[in-house]
């Protein structure tokens, strides 16, 4: 009787909702390492509470744009929205989904790793090459409190496609002339000096290896790993230190209803000039390449708890939720996702 009983509640078990859900539901993703700690927390939790598997590899915005683009994942990842060349490409329309927003943080290795300042034209000049040493002057005059040392400054940058490239170039580009006709914005730039490094991972634990570094990564990498964050001048003349307020103050600006948009050099007060949102990329209609409208369904539901729900795990890890406006966009986005042209989400 006990074995019986013991059959009857594992077949039950394998009748749950979840259980069944966890057997035939997997979703596969890929792209930005920028919002990967926050991903990587909002998936593990998604799959204890609904029962779908969600892989997602870090391999930066630009792999995550390549492989959507492919069809060989069920989403992509990035933090620097698509081109409408890029779009124009796609086999299918393309829509950009707003998870968080997250700030990019020009972090650096010194002795006792003072808090500094930066000006828009001192990290041109760094990046580009023409200040190569802590001790110059332009950065002493900005940071009269601090006994600057002799140490050479090495650049470190992204090696890969990446977004927190793409938002960092971006911010560039739009504060130097003489860089954005030389180098320009991207997800990867013919850098003018400096070390390569995979990931914000990469970039964070170069930069610890080696003194006098200095690179950028999202803000989560250098706090995470104890690093010194620098505040930015603002276009308003203050100065702005990376935080999770400043970093949602930064899209206090109309946004566009497909939230394709760049907010570096905000306009905002307040706002941290290096901040950008996080997009999931998805394919509008989801009746491809045979995936069952099961899978399209786990989709729209996952997005949607992300946008919602999930909205409660973003600030722990040091990210910016969705303000107001931006939430609304993404519910509208979502809702418009079909499967041989019927809407998903119900």
């Amino acid at each position: 009787m006990n074995t019986l009983v013991a059959i009857f509640l594992a077949f039950l078990v394998l009748l749950s909702p979840a259980s069944a859900s966890a057997n035939r539901v997997e979703l596969i993703g890929a792209g930005a390492t920028f919002p990967y700690p926050l991903y990587s927390k909002m998936f593990d939790v998604y799959w204890k509470q609904a029962g779908v598997k969600v892989n997602y590899q870090a391999i930066g915005s630009g792999g995550g744009i390549r492989q959507l683009t492919n069809m060989t994942v069920d989403f992509g990842g990035s933090d620097a929205f698509m081109s409408d060349e890029e779009l124009a490409r796609a086999p299918a329309r393309i829509l950009h989904i707003p998870i968080c927003l997250g700030a990019v943080a020009l972090t650096y290795n010194l002795p006792g790793n003072p808090k500094l300042k930066f000006t828009p034209n001192l990290i041109a000049a760094i990046f580009l090459g023409k200040i190569t040493k802590w001790s110059d002057q332009g950065i002493a005059e900005v940071n009269p409190e601090v006994k600057l040392p002799g140490l050479a400054i090495t650049v470190v940058h992204r090696s890969d496609g990446s977004g927190t490239t793409f938002v960092f170039t971006d911010y560039v580009s739009k504060v130097s002339g003489e860089w954005e006709k030389k180098v320009g914005r991207g997800k990867a730039v013919n850098w003018p000096v400096g070390l390569g490094a995979k990931g914000n991972p990469g970039v964070a634990g170069l930069i610890k290896q080696l003194p006098g570094a200095l690179g950028y990564v999202e803000l989560i990498y250098a706090l995470h790993n104890g690093m010194p964050v620098a505040a930015i001048q603002g276009r308003n003349g203050s100065f702005v230190q990376p935080s999770v307020a400043s970093t949602t103050l930064a899209a206090n600006v109309p946004l566009p209803e497909d939230t394709r948009i760049s907010l570096t050099d905000t306009v905002a007060p307040g706002g941290y000039p290096i901040s950008s949102f996080t997009w999931i990329l998805v394919y509008k209609e989801q009746a491809y390449r045979g995936k069952p409208m099961e899978k399209a369904e786990a989709l729209v539901n996952l997005l949607w708890w992300m946008t919602h729900e999930g909205q409660e795990y973003t600030e722990p890890l040091d990210y910016a939720p969705l303000p107001a406006e931006a939430s609304g966009k993404a519910e509208r986005i979502i809702k418009s996702i079909t499967y041989n042209g019927s809407q998903v989400l119900k």
